[in-house]
């Protein structure tokens, strides 16, 4: 008497592993895309110096004078 299952054979194998594949691609998938959410996507911007760093660094440097400096720092509301 004959079964009425279907015995695949080989071809069986290579669908179960096809099948593997393609659950663990999904899995690698998922993982990529938290991972680029929790570090802000893949084109993040320099970040950029805070105002009062800028005005620090200009004093620093000499460009403006310590009066100019006080002056830009109540302007910025420092």
């Amino acid at each position: 008497m004959m079964g009425y299952g279907w015995d695949g054979g080989a071809l069986g194998w290579i669908w179960m592993l096809g099948g593997l594949l393609v659950m663990v691609g999904f899995v690698v998938l998922i993982v990529w895309a938290v991972s680029a959410v929790s570090r802000g996507g893949t084109s993040r911007e320099p970040e950029r110096p805070a105002p009062l760093d800028i005005l620090r660094e200009r004093y620093a440097r000499g460009e403006i004078t310590q009066e100019e400096f006080e002056q830009a720092k109540k302007a910025l509301g420092y």
